[in-house]
């Protein structure tokens, strides 16, 4: 497709899109949105909100007790817009990384940023020197804004020409400092809708990360289809959660959505599922965001806390399952909102809410969107069977200079590296990622299956399926483990699982080792790293 004229002066970014004929088919008719040619995300989330609904609503509340309007924070965002052009140099398509925990100056610095014309790279506070070294290098990074707390890896990673500067410390010349000496407001950048507004890196767990580039419209696009048609979000929201805003399941859920909808939003960093519990009854939490194993990990305190206010219920980073569902349907009465997301899709494109919702299924295309499952060719497979999700819509894949293009999109879609299966009903079910599919005496053995299966085992806490080498059947099935307080780690508890798994599932799915751990290794923003349990998990087999 043609893109329109740019009105970046640093043109990195669009000179390093990937050829036209490896990009998906992006899908603009309803009930797709459309926007205009000129169009700035962060004008259009911070101040088109503002002008529409007025300056005195709560937009951002902080951990420390903060609580900024619309218009105060307006004045932040435009204030540090004016520092980063006028003092640091920062012109329209520079990439600014961002650095810090999750609070309300990190997000006035994002909309800042996209006001700016620049492109936000916002990466993790958990990044340490040599990841972030390879972020900047990969993307060209030329200034960075970091909290004072989390400045210590960004000295250490040593980039070259990087401009560093603080915010929220004590120096003379703090950003902040600096952004107070400056007016309000700042004329945002009349960017294009096809400028590149962020770039999002990959978890790169297994291997180079890749930068995924998403235009203005696409910020937008995620608002007015999942948030809009699917999460339904009220002016009354507070929305809250565990994922990092360098996490683009955060920046959405956070960030965009409330600010979309003229919400309000509480960021803090993540303190585990009682402190989210704390934030719910201290701050009246309606829409929480957050992962499969953290709904999990709330199960067991509820009776402990006041949770009447929350309405809305996101999980999304991993294959929610079917039994947490239910065990918190029952408990709290509210339907979890699953979903699946991709950061090269920027965020959620299969769900259901409401009366919609079917437990142990993903759900169906958000609106605006298209899935469909395909074999190894790229061709749809009959209602029922296992084959590769394939997704195209307003959103797509675009890495930055990366030649694994070409594996994500084939023939205009979206290949997630997911195994599904479309019921007959239209309904997506999630079996496994396509490289974790288990192959045993020709068998093929979803993991997520039998994870879900032993979770309702009261003795367990947590559950990762992974298969090893078998010289008999190829691939033996192997539970990694975590159990309750107080439960055994011994023979007889290995025992007891088995005999459960068997009650639940047909015998060659059913571990023939079990191995138990204190935790099981997760990223930074809460995704189970399966690899690390098959290239040699701890503890010791049952």
């Amino acid at each position: 497709m043609e893109l329109k004229p740019s009105a970046h002066i640093d043109t990195f970014a669009r000179d390093h899109l990937p050829p036209p004929g490896q990009w998906p088919r992006l899908l603009h008719d309803p009930p797709a949105p459309a926007y205009p040619d000129r169009i700035n995300c962060g004008a259009e989330l911070l101040d088109g909100t503002a002008d529409r609904l007025g300056p005195h609503r709560v937009a951002l509340r902080g951990a420390g007790g903060e609580s900024w309007t619309y218009g105060e924070l307006q004045r932040h965002v435009d204030r540090i817009a004016h520092t980063l052009t006028a003092d640091l140099g920062v012109v329209p398509g520079n990439r600014v990384l961002l650095r810090g925990p999750t609070t309300p100056w990190l997000a006035a610095c994002w909309l800042a940023v996209m006001k700016a014309g620049a492109v936000a790279v916002t990466v993790l506070a958990s990044h340490r020197a040599a990841e972030l070294a390879t972020i900047c290098r990969i993307a060209r990074v030329s200034h960075a804004l970091c909290d004072a707390r989390s400045l210590e890896d960004i000295e250490k990673a040593e980039v070259r020409g990087l401009r560093v500067t603080v915010f929220g410390g004590r120096s003379a010349d703090d950003l902040l400092r600096r952004a107070a000496a400056h007016p309000s407001p700042y004329p945002a950048v009349a960017t294009s809708a096809d400028d590149v507004a962020l770039i999002a890196f990959t978890s790169g767990t297994t291997g180079r990360p890749k930068g995924c580039m998403h235009f203005h419209r696409d910020v937008l696009a995620i608002a007015d289809t999942f948030s809009a048609r699917v999460l339904r979000p009220r002016q009354d929201d507070v929305f809250a959660g565990s994922p990092p805003l360098g996490f683009t399941f955060g920046l959405g859920g956070l960030v965009v959505f409330p600010l979309r909808a003229g919400a309000a939003a509480l960021l803090t960093d993540w303190g585990g599922p009682a402190r989210l519990l704390d934030d719910v009854q201290h701050h009246r939490i309606s829409v929480l965001f957050t992962a499969p194993t953290a709904y999990r990990a709330m199960l067991g305190r509820l009776h402990g806390y006041d949770t009447s206010s929350l309405r809305r219920c996101v999980s999304a980073g991993e294959n929610l399952p079917a039994a947490v569902w239910h065990d918190w349907y029952a408990a709290t009465g509210l339907r979890i909102i699953n979903g699946i997301g991709a950061t090269e899709l920027l965020h959620i494109f299969i769900s259901a809410a409401d009366d919609a919702i079917r437990p142990g299924t993903t759900g169906i295309p958000v609106p605006g969107y298209q899935a469909r499952v395909v074999d190894a060719d790229g061709r749809p497979v009959p209602d029922g069977e296992p084959g590769l999700l394939a997704v195209r819509g307003p959103t797509g894949c675009r890495y930055l200079a990366d030649d694994r293009q070409r594996d994500y999109v084939r023939d205009g879609w979206n290949l997630t590296g997911d195994t599904y299966i479309r019921d007959p009903d239209g309904y997506f079910r999630y079996v496994a990622r396509a490289d974790d599919m288990i192959i045993s005496a020709g068998y093929n053995i979803a993991g997520p299956e039998v994870e879900d299966a032993l979770l309702r085992h009261p003795h367990v806490e947590e559950v990762a399926v992974t298969g090893r080498p078998d010289s008999e059947r190829g691939m033996a099935v192997v539970a990694h483990v975590v159990l309750r307080p107080g439960v055994p780690r011994n023979e007889e508890t290995a025992q007891a699982l088995r005999r459960f798994a068997k009650a639940e599932l047909a015998p060659y799915k059913c571990p023939r080792d079990v191995v138990f751990l204190d935790a099981l290794p997760r990223t930074p923003t809460g995704k189970l790293q399966r690899y690390r349990l098959r290239d040699g998990a701890e503890g010791a087999p049952r």
